[in-house]
């Protein structure tokens, strides 16, 4: 850790809006070592993605950049677009924080890695196809050859960040700015991501931004910590300091912020709200000009699982492992064999006019807020969608109905009528549950619906779902990474790997005495990270 490679002074960014500025960033200022992690840390809207775009020119005309940024000594704002361009993904890589968006759907991976292979290193042929299958093997990518011609929506959300993650890593540069890196990881792949940073940055003696906020992996990695607030640093210092003896408020209240305590106990003759015996869910793999199937995508296996009335099954495995697929099959969203029982009945056999009727108390909750709201509708229009399709039995406006349960999730009601870019992404989450919440439902599969919130967030979603599955007896099928966030809400715990449900038992028999060797590699990689990442 010796001269600064990225150096930024009195940083200041403002946007202009219905004739207002916008100040986002107010006289930041940082610097990043060779071989040096320094961690942004603060809530979203803190300023923190916004300062590390500042460092290439990446936020558009619209930005008024004041102060200065310079790597390896050359001034970044006002550079021209020749330099910027020879800095972009060669020197100063970035890894951005939703890869769906970020990776081009209509380009395979190979094409999309070989890209920049070719325009900032100029490999080509085989060796670009050699170098790409290392780079994908490199980030967790199981059977790399056999994945190059895939597209991303055939990818997982975690196995496209890693995709992510060796396009920024493929030409070596000297400074890779991550932006919640880690977010959509399995904490076993997290693990690796983590070591293999922290292995280039001691070899390559590469400098490494890191933006998250994850206060665990802050302390596992960095070397600096800067922590900000309303587009300021309210503290910065090195992160064994900044985390024993903290000394902004806001810096307290951050490391603080933990999701701790366990459910609410099962009512004493709660009923069987889901049950499964033997479910399966594959999917055929066709190959030539007839499309004949040889063979088969095991997304499933014989799962058996029960949930009953106001009890939450925690379903964890790594990205891939089939979590999601299970719970799309019980909502009968994904096709499947098996017997699948909702609140005593078997809907195996029911018609799609029969699974209309109760579709109400089947809801589910997405993982990204953003993404599962349409921009085009307001939060009144959102949220009472679905009085429309399944009717409104209470009698009162939709308007009433939609008010209740904004108070119920602790939205304002005046809010109404915003739309979704208008809020937070805590508050965003907050609408989506309250759009599942308002038709009163007997089931809700949770699809990681922490994972990309501030931990302060994390908290407050959790106590609200906690004191919503108490006053309405709902049951939660609970798919996570975080294994913490899992332990304080799950009653029941599912481990799965591969399709195969590989552990099965009560949360706190399971995080205290795990029997299987991945479960107990799972757990470990979660709980005691720190020994495993080199620094």
């Amino acid at each position: 850790m010796t001269d600064a490679v990225l150096d930024v002074r009195d940083l200041t960014v403002s946007f202009s809006q219905d004739g207002k500025t916008i100040q986002a960033v107010k006289g930041v200022s940082f610097s990043v070592g060779r071989g040096e992690t320094v961690a942004l840390v603060g809530e979203s809207g803190s300023g923190k993605s916004v300062t590390a775009l500042s460092t290439v020119s990446l936020l558009g005309a619209s930005a008024r950049v004041g102060g200065s940024v310079t790597y390896d000594g050359q001034e970044m704002i006002g550079a021209s677009d020749k330099r910027l361009r020879d800095v972009r993904g060669n020197d100063i890589s970035f890894i951005f924080q939703e890869p769906m968006t970020s990776l081009n759907p209509l380009h395979t991976l190979e094409k999309q890695i070989r890209e920049s292979l070719e325009l900032h290193q100029a490999v080509v042929g085989e060796a670009a196809r050699d170098r790409i299958i290392e780079l994908l093997g490199m980030v967790g990518i199981r059977n790399p050859e056999s994945r190059l011609k895939d597209y991303p929506h055939q990818l997982s959300g975690g196995q496209r960040q890693r995709v992510m993650i060796a396009m920024a890593l493929a030409n070596k540069p000297d400074i890779l700015i991550a932006d919640e890196p880690t977010t959509a990881l399995d904490v076993t792949i997290q693990a690796q991501i983590l070591e293999l940073l922290a292995r280039i940055k001691r070899d390559e003696g590469m400098g490494l931004l890191f933006i998250t906020h994850d206060l665990q992996i802050v302390e596992r990695i960095a070397d600096k910590v800067c922590v900000m607030k309303d587009g300021e640093i309210v503290e910065a210092g090195p992160t064994k300091e900044i985390f024993a003896n903290p000394q902004h408020a806001y810096t307290q209240k951050l490391l603080g912020a933990r999701a701790t305590g366990g459910p609410v106990p099962v009512p004493e003759g709660a009923r069987t709200m889901i049950e499964t015996e033997g479910l399966r869910v594959w999917f055929p793999i066709q190959r030539g000009f007839l499309r004949r199937t040889t063979g088969h995508i095991k997304a499933v296996n014989d799962a058996t699982i029960k949930v009953r009335a106001g009890e939450t099954l925690g379903i964890v495995g790594e990205s891939g492992s089939g979590k999601t697929t299970l719970a799309m099959a019980v909502m009968r969203l994904a096709s499947s064999e098996g017997r699948i029982t909702f609140d005593g009945e078997d809907v195996r056999g029911w018609s799609t006019k029969q699974l209309r009727k109760h579709r109400a108390d089947m809801q589910i909750v997405f993982q990204d807020p953003f993404g599962s709201l349409s921009p085009r509708m307001t939060c009144e229009q959102i949220i009472c969608e679905g009085l429309g399709v399944h009717g409104n039995p209470d009698g009162r406006s939709p308007r009433e109905l939609v008010a209740e349960v904004m108070e119920e999730v602790d939205l304002n009601p005046a809010t109404m009528d915003r739309y979704p870019h208008e809020f937070s992404g805590g508050q965003r989450q907050r609408i989506a549950i309250a759009r599942a919440m308002i038709l009163r439902p007997k089931m809700v599969v949770l699809d990681e619906p922490t994972s990309a919130l501030d931990m302060t967030v994390q908290v407050q979603i959790v106590d609200l779902l906690r004191r919503l599955q108490e006053k309405y007896g709902l049951a939660y099928l609970f798919i996570s990474h975080d294994l913490n966030v899992v332990r304080a809400m799950s009653h029941e715990v599912a481990v799965m790997k591969d399709g195969d449900i590989v552990e099965y038992g009560p949360a706190q028999e399971i995080f205290d005495n795990p029997k299987t060797a991945y479960a107990k590699t799972l757990l470990h990689a979660a709980l005691d990270l720190k020994a495993s990442v080199p620094a």
